[in-house]
């Protein structure tokens, strides 16, 4: 007479079939991100790293040049400007934002937690960004701008905001930490919602003050939020095109020309679809590396709430 062991469930088990019925379902909810997936994004990195090994203006077939774009880009002093604009406009966007969104978020949390405040700060990034783009380009005119009026009622010189190349990019730049400040305070506020009250409660009961407990408990417990944040606002920061586009177009002298624009400028406007897919793939290379080095440098995947 054999006794089989409690713990051990035949084939046909409830369990087994239960995982094997939760399959399905499972598969129904994924496949439309899974499709929309492989053709908005999969499909077309694919197609345009073969475009950037090719000579393609619409008009004919592509045909093949191997690296050759690659080698011309390493020669290009548009594309290496492009580059050092870039990096400026994401040092200042992303210096500014963040500072700003850290104060305004703690302050939110030490004074105050209405859903009023929280949609005040938040209606700046529900207007589309051209739209932001253009009323900002309007108010800082150097003729009819309302705030070089201003200067002039006050006595001081006129400014010209988008027509100066050393004031071109650091405009564009606090146009835009403008109107996303609110909601990357917002996720930053998320995050200090996620610590505990009893740490501050103790830093407290040792004497800490509000200094103190700034940087030894608030900043080490955000470490994994604000490694979040960085990721996306530096992405998000390397992609402006829409402010350049309407404000700029690329000027003075190239003082705006990032590197999104000098990609649409190529394919759209000289056709150099080839070329462009090229600057395309390198950027995707350099986006991924910083996002990389980013998350290890912060140890997003640790905390320190244990």
């Amino acid at each position: 007479m054999s006794i089989s062991h409690p713990s051990v469930r035949l084939a046909g088990s409830p369990g087994r079939r239960r995982r094997r019925s939760d399959l399905l379902p499972a598969l129904v909810f994924v496949l439309p991100a899974a499709a929309g997936f492989t053709v908005f994004y999969l499909w077309p990195a694919i197609r345009g790293l073969y475009l950037s090994l090719t000579s393609y203006n619409v008009f004919t077939p592509p045909r093949f040049v191997g690296l050759d774009n690659y080698d011309r880009l390493l020669s290009d002093h548009l594309f290496w400007n492009a580059l050092k604009v870039t990096a400026e406009y994401v040092l200042i966007n992303i210096g500014v934002q963040t500072v700003a969104a850290l104060l305004l978020a703690v302050l939110m949390h030490r004074l105050t937690r209405s859903l009023v405040v929280r949609g005040v700060l938040l209606l700046p990034f529900l207007v589309a960004n051209v739209i932001v783009a253009l009323v900002w380009f309007w108010m800082l005119d150097f003729q009819i701008g309302i705030v070089n009026q201003m200067l002039d009622w006050l006595g001081l010189e006129r400014v010209a905001f988008f027509g100066d190349p050393d004031l071109a990019i650091p405009t564009i730049a606090l146009v835009n930490t403008w109107r996303h400040l609110g909601y990357t305070a917002l996720l930053i506020f998320a995050g200090l919602q996620m610590i505990p009250p009893a740490v501050y409660e103790a830093a407290a009961i040792d004497g800490a003050s509000e200094r103190q407990m700034f940087f030894r408990v608030t900043l080490p417990l955000l470490r994994p939020v604000m490694a979040l944040v960085l990721v996306l606002t530096v992405i998000g920061s390397f992609q402006v095109f829409d402010t350049v586009a309407v404000t700029t177009n690329g000027g003075p002298i190239n003082a705006t020309r990032v590197i999104y624009y000098y990609i649409f400028d190529m394919a759209f406007n000289r056709f150099s679809f080839g070329y462009a897919a090229a600057l395309s793939s390198v950027l995707f290379v350099l986006l991924a590396g910083i996002a990389y080095i980013q998350l290890r440098l912060t140890r997003a995947g640790e905390t320190d709430l244990a």
